[in-house]
Formats: structure tokens, sequence, C-alpha cells
């Protein structure tokens, strides 16, 4: 008989809408699947049991939009703009001087800080020196456990020549030998996608062919759009939609500063779109884009971006999306002399949007990002007994507006535990420690200590 554990007598919210929310009830898995949700399931005494009184028990976190490796220089950043960062990252070199064991450890550290926060799923918006360099970008989220697309992207060591509207410069064909390599198989934790710079970085016939070639290789296309003071004087969506170009495979991010028409455009399409709204309201890329998507239709994700200027959990994205769309409406009404009678956003919308919008932006929603029967056991436990939530008056609203990182108590990837009792699981931590700090050191010594960035 293979693997059953049984998640028994927590506070079920599946995302499902077939199955809807319960106040108290089991969640079998057998194999690293869901085979059963609701109360009072019966199981032999070979099944293991998880107690989850006392907890909110959800579908795993994604996240559509991270640069992982960044990890190692987190923080760095607190008070940069996005040109202050796009000129230390890949115009003035920093990212030239990483080494494959440094973007090794980045993302290693990268993914298990995801992972203690909840997050099951991300996209790793990678940037790739060498051949070398993706085979230990790879190397690391497969460490970490972690369910992740490998987003391959253009190289940071002299970036200069691949991001600017002239390039004509393609994506590396080493993509495909890393395709057959690691992600043959669509039957696993990891999958492939391409990171493209866009129509706002590079020439359009480059962004012609880099999406035809993720398409060739069935993987979700991401790309940097329609934001900061060009994104409204491009209108690279209008553009890419006549081309025929948007659909369901394309992944855009940001996209904060383009038209009504467009933003329709996406949601016919079926486009996603990656919102990292902290990361866009502090660095100016512009106010996030939330309700005009969700206006025509469109569903947004949730993103953390880079943790040089932010933390990396999921619980702060949710909380800046949420108010700041509510604010951006709310000003609307009392400048007409009003007080609002109902907010335009909801907190179930948000913890959808960082769930089962964010897999299936990721071409995973028949996989994960519900508690629904048949879809792998990515599931994250949430302690309700934790002073900061008890009482649980409204548990979706606990989540997505009360909880944090602290009050993470379990993680299952696929039905395996990779967090329990609020402690990450077969990580020695002071080897980890210890190699991101020796690579923190290096890229420094070899570029320098960035602006604010403390010189240790």
């Amino acid at each position: 008989m293979g693997q059953r554990m049984l998640i028994q007598n927590g506070c079920v919210l599946t995302m499902d809408p077939s199955l809807g929310n319960f106040a108290s009830a089991d969640v079998l898995i057998e194999d690293g699947i869901i085979a059963q949700v609701g109360p009072n399931i019966e199981v032999g005494a070979e099944c293991a049991v998880v107690d989850a009184k006392g907890m909110i028990v959800i579908p795993g976190f994604v996240d559509t939009h991270r640069h992982v490796w960044e990890a190692v220089i987190r923080n760095a950043g607190a008070d940069w703009t996005l040109p202050t960062y796009l000129n230390h990252l890949y115009f003035g070199g920093l990212g030239g001087t990483l080494r494959p064991q440094d973007v090794y450890i980045g993302n290693l550290l990268g993914a298990l800080e995801a992972l203690d926060a909840g997050i099951t799923t991300l996209l790793d918006w990678s940037m790739i020196n060498s051949p070398e360099h993706a085979d230990e970008m790879v190397r690391g989220l497969q460490e970490a456990g972690i369910r992740a697309v490998f987003a391959y992207g253009t190289p940071l060591l002299n970036a200069g020549d691949f991001w600017h509207r002239e390039s004509t410069l393609k994506q590396s064909d080493d993509c495909v030998r890393l395709k057959k390599q690691y992600f043959s198989s669509d039957d696993q934790l990891l999958t492939l996608g391409l990171a493209i710079r866009g129509p706002e970085f590079s020439s359009w016939e480059a962004t012609v062919h880099d999406i035809e070639l993720a398409r060739e290789l069935g993987a979700v296309c991401s790309m940097h759009v329609g934001f900061g003071s060009w994104g409204s004087a491009d209108r690279s969506i209008e553009r890419m939609n006549n081309a025929g170009l948007l659909g369901p495979d394309l992944n855009l991010v940001h996209v904060n500063s383009i038209s009504d028409e467009e933003y329709k455009m996406i949601a016919d399409t079926g486009a996603s779109v990656s919102v990292t709204p902290e990361v866009e309201m502090m660095m100016g890329h512009g106010y996030p884009l939330t309700g005009k998507l969700t206006k025509h239709g469109g569903r947004p994700t949730l993103g953390i971006d880079v943790v040089t200027s932010t933390g990396g959990d999921m619980f702060a994205q949710m909380k800046f999306m949420i108010q700041a769309e509510r604010s951006r409406i709310n000003e609307t009404v009392l400048r007409r002399g009003e007080m609002p009678e109902r907010l335009p956003l909801s907190a179930r919308d948000v913890l959808e949007f960082a769930t089962i919008d964010g897999a299936k932006a990721l071409q995973l929603g028949g996989k994960v990002g519900s508690l629904s029967l048949g879809k792998q056991a990515d599931v994250v436990l949430i302690r309700a007994t934790d002073i900061n939530l008890s009482p649980v008056n409204d548990p979706i609203g606990a989540v997505v507006l009360s909880a944090h990182t602290g009050n993470v108590d379990s993680v299952f990837v696929a039905g395996k535990a990779v967090k329990r009792n609020g402690r990450l699981l077969d990580i020695d931590l002071d080897r980890i420690r210890s190699l991101a700090s020796s690579s923190r050191d290096y890229i420094f010594s070899q570029y320098g200590v960035p602006d604010g960035a403390w010189p240790l």
C-alpha cells in the first residue's frame, strides 16, 4: 500500500468552489495526491496523522515572480529606486561578478526562505551568465525541494548588450539543452519557463523569436512590460495583441502604466499578470494594476520580486495589494465628498490571487493551487492559536490581513513535509548561512558595497 497521511481537524480553506470551506475537516493524502477532503474521514492504523486542530489549512502560496538568487544580497537596496537597482545589478556590473556557486547558494537560500513562509511554488525569473550557472541554479532549487518554474533568462554579465530596445540578441539555445537534461518530464517539481526581455527591452524581432521559442518548448514565457514612464508611450500590449502573440502561456510582469483598452486585451486573451505591489510602489514601477485588470474580468497574481528591497513572504504582498486597491477606490469616493460604503476588493479575491490564480498563471492549475481532489498535496498549516490570530472569526481575513510567516507551522510539497512545528526539516542552516555569507562577501569584494548596504 502507498503512503497515506491524514491532516485532521483543521479549519480547511480549499479554494475550490465545488468543495467549499470547512470549519473543521480532514484532508487525506495518498502518495502525495489529495484523495479526500471533509469531516471525519476514517483511516486505518497504517495512515500517518497530522493533528491540525487549532490550525488553518490552505493550499501553498504561489509566487509568480521572484529573482531567487538575490537572497544572498537581501535588503541591500532598502532605499533603491528602479533605476538604482538596474544600475547596480544589470548595468553596473554586480550581476557580472556572480560565480556558479553564488547562484547555487542564492537559489537554495531563496527557495528555503519561500518554503519557510508557506510559498510552495514560485517562478524563478533567472538571469544566466553561463550554462554552468544554469546548472547550479537548478541544483539549488532541487535541493530545497520547492515546486518551481525555472524561467531561463539572458546574462547579467554584460547585460547592457542584451537589455536595450535595439538589441537583436536572442535567447540562448542552452535552454533547449536544459529542457532535455532537467525538464524532460512534466511529472516533477521543476518545470521550464523562459524569462525574456520583451518589446521594451529588446528589438521586436528578438521578442517574437523568444516567444516562439518558448512555445516550441512548451514553456511559460515571462517578461517585464508596460510599467514606468515608458509603459503608456510604447503600447507594447496592443502591439503584441495585434500580432496575435498574447495568450495564456504569456506571463506579463508589473504592467502598471498601460491603457484601459490594453488591460481588456490581457483579460480577453487570458494572458497572466504578476503584480509585485510592494516593490512596484517603492521603486517607481507605478501603482499596482489590480482593479484595472479585475474590472475587465482578469485575475492578477502575486509575486515578491526582489528581496533586495522587501521580505520574501506572501503575507506582506497580500496586504499591500488589497490595501493599495482599496485606497485607490476610496480616494475617488472621498474626492466626491462622500464616504465609502463598501470595499472594492475582498480578502477571498486576494487569497485566490495568491494561490489558485497563481497556479493557473504558471500553467500548473491542474496540479496545485487548491485543495482539490486529484491535485498534488501542496499544503500549508497556519497556527490559529497564536496570539495575533486568536480567536479567529474570519479565517480568510485572518490569513490575508493578520497572519505572518511566524504563524506558518507546517508546509508540505506533493505530500512531503518540508516544515513541521515551525521548523524547516533536514536543513543544515549553519552551512547555508556560511555559504551565503561567503558568497555575499565575494560579490561585494568584486563590485564594492552598494550604496545603502552595510559594509560587513
